[in-house]
């Protein structure tokens, strides 16, 4: 009998099932040992890069099924979603009430992400599905690739080189200077981790930086704190993105904000791409309202507004923040390792 049948016994007879239905205590310890020696069977919605050693945890210690391999995903889900007991999600797929009523014996969900905008927590907890994420592990990366941005799109970095790269130095001249980035005010949207990694990298560039988070953050006493991002703005000339995605910081970044950031600020989104609002920071590089953008994040993603690919003040990524061998490992890592504490009976590494 399946771990599914023999819990599904086991309500029946909690629930007034005659004694002599229920099996005797030599069966059932027979089946619990039989439960317990069957892997547990988990769902990936997104691929990990996995160092060796978390691959042979991965492969040995449970049934993996991949969504991808599935030619019909939904009639996949309905012969075995009642069998999956984990998820393995990233910072595309929805994990959301329409895959958990079709997971009605999923426990945990393991996001190998820092961000779960697309993981309805709230649901997986009324529903005692435990969530994991991989804070910490990919802070230095994301912080690093902000400032990669920045730089790459106040000193226009790559259209600089496209520029040699087409020949047209020798024909044309110097390329037209760019802007210096030691020195500017820096406003920094969302001080959490990532946030506070950004600000101490640009300190080295002697940066004053600002700040707009929920509350003001008593550990960093030399950074101003505002509590309106259009005054953040107001007083700065870059302004970082790095918040969480949530319902209230949808589209935090507006209109009014770009206008008070001005025709000689720049943006660079390491966070999501809804923070922004995508079509008025488009409209404001077209108009020269805002000088410039980096980013890594779009609304759409894979798709990228084609206004922003021949602007040579904006640099775009695919949402490749945290992507190094080195932190992509350690995120997959932390993925699968909370999988086997889970599964194990110990705590969770990451809990959310």
């Amino acid at each position: 009998m399946s771990a599914l049948n023999l819990r599904a016994r086991q309500h029946l007879v909690g629930r007034g099932e005659s004694a002599k239905a229920a099996p005797s205590t030599r069966a059932a310890a027979a089946l619990r040992c039989s439960a317990m020696a069957t892997k547990p069977v988990v769902l990936h919605l997104q691929s990990l890069p996995l160092e060796p050693r978390a691959a042979e945890d991965l492969h040995s210690k449970f049934e993996n099924l991949f969504i991808w391999e599935q030619a019909d995903p939904a009639a996949f889900l309905a012969e075995k979603g009642a069998s999956i007991r984990g998820v393995v999600t990233g910072v595309r797929p929805w994990v959301n009430q329409e895959l958990l009523d079709k997971l009605p014996n999923v426990e945990i969900v393991s996001s190998n992400t820092v961000g779960l905008d697309k993981v309805d927590v709230s649901l997986c907890k009324e529903r005692g599905v435990s969530v994991t994420n991989t804070p910490d592990v990919l802070t230095d990366c994301t912080a690093d690739t902000a400032l990669a941005l920045l730089l790459a799109c106040m000193r226009q970095i790559p259209a600089a080189h496209q520029y040699v790269c087409d020949g047209r130095w020798p024909k044309e001249g110097d390329y037209p200077v760019t802007n210096k980035v030691s020195g500017k005010r820096v406003g920094v949207v969302g001080l959490g981790r990532i946030g506070a990694a950004i600000g101490k990298r640009l300190e080295g560039f002697g940066c004053p930086i600002s700040y707009y988070s929920r509350s003001k953050k008593p550990q960093y006493p030399e950074y101003n704190y505002y509590n309106s991002v259009v005054e953040l703005a107001r007083n700065s000339d870059i302004l970082v993105v790095a918040c969480a995605l949530e319902k209230a910081t949808t589209k935090i970044i507006n209109r009014e904000v770009l206008d008070a950031l001005g025709p000689t600020g720049f943006v660079v989104n390491i966070a999501r791409g809804p923070v922004i609002d995508e079509a008025e920071l488009v409209k404001a590089l077209v108009e020269k309202r805002v000088a410039g953008a980096g980013l890594d994040v779009f609304v759409n993603e894979p798709e990228v507004p084609k206004e922003l690919l021949s602007m040579a003040n904006v640099v775009v990524q695919p949402h490749v923040g945290s992507a190094t061998y080195e932190t992509r490992n350690a995120m997959a890592n932390l993925v699968v390792e909370n999988l086997v504490a889970h599964f194990s009976g110990k705590p969770l590494l990451t809990p959310v």
